[in-house]
């Protein structure tokens, strides 16, 4: 392979794009509670253009984000994950650093392109990532809650298509991936050395209530025979894994669990965007699983 291939592979691997599209579905989900989905000028350039701009401002804040996470974390992988880009070799703590810049500057500016809310949303995505990159994980509380309010706030820059109208109806749900996020990165943190079964069960039961949720609003919205197959997929998925860790709570078993719980935040998404919007937009949301499944057997995912 050739130096700048090599080079292009590293910085792809920094930015985990399987990880990527599920922060694009958070964005449709986004779209799809704010009624924006629904409106009649749907598919048209009116309509595509913000959304591909929501995505492309998510792409980079979540991109720039995981790059900074490798950039903090390059003393301890050098140790625990020394084939990571950055203490292999492949690419430098300084051209890492420059890349994240770069793409946590192309997310707040593709957002702003959107309206000014979708832009300061964007900015406190980007803050918010790093405050966790820096400090946040190191702590057993805070840094779970922190990460949750990273996937929170890129559920609402998703929202912010429509305005200012439908946050303050519907910036309550942003509470939901806070809970699921936090239950994924709580767990994820015995992925390498294994741990205890107790971090398992309360991720059992945070991601239970989440459910329980979704099912909720499906059913306020009448719509819960249209989101229940997505639910029912969202559940095989995250609890599949999850009670497998349970029983053998070794590290590997452990981050398949916490893979496959951010796998299945598309299928999370699809549900919500069902639960507003129909079941269309749901199954169009589902049609990134693939692409990211495929994406996360080229790239790590945790």
């Amino acid at each position: 392979m050739s130096y700048i291939a090599n080079k292009l592979l590293g910085y792809l691997r920094l930015m985990r794009p399987a990880n990527i599209v599920t922060a694009v579905a958070d964005i449709l989900a986004g779209v799809a509670i704010s009624g924006f989905w629904l409106q009649t000028h749907t598919f048209t350039a009116d309509w595509l253009l913000p959304v591909l701009c929501l995505a492309l401002a998510t792409a980079g804040l979540y991109g720039g984000g995981v790059v900074f996470n490798d950039v903090f974390d390059a003393k301890l992988d050098s140790v625990e994950r020394p084939e990571r880009p950055i203490p292999s070799g492949i690419v430098s703590k300084t051209q890492a650093v420059i890349l994240g810049i770069y793409l946590l500057m192309i997310g707040v500016l593709a957002a702003f392109t959107v309206n000014p809310v979708a832009g300061f949303i964007a900015m406190a995505v980007a803050l918010a990532a790093l405050v966790y990159n820096k400090w946040g994980k190191h702590y057993n509380i805070a840094g779970p809650v922190n990460m949750g309010v990273c996937r929170g706030l890129n559920l609402l820059l998703g929202m912010s298509i429509a305005g200012e109208g439908t946050l303050s109806n519907y910036a309550w749900l942003a509470l939901v991936p806070v809970l699921y996020i936090g239950a994924i990165t709580m767990i994820s943190r015995d992925e390498v050395h294994g741990g205890k079964t107790g971090p398992l069960k309360l991720a059992a039961l945070m991601y239970g209530i989440v459910n329980a949720i979704i099912l909720l609003i499906a059913w306020a919205q009448h719509r819960l025979l249209e989101t229940l197959p997505f639910v029912a997929f969202f559940i095989f998925l995250i609890y599949t894994p999850l009670l497998k860790a349970m029983k053998q709570p070794t590290g590997p078993n452990i981050g398949k669990s916490v893979k496959g719980g951010i796998i299945a935040l598309i299928v999370m998404n699809a549900a919500w965007a069902t639960a507003f919007a129909g079941f269309i937009p749901g199954l169009i949301i589902l049609a990134l699983l693939p692409v990211s499944l495929a994406l996360g057997k080229a790239f790590a995912v945790t």
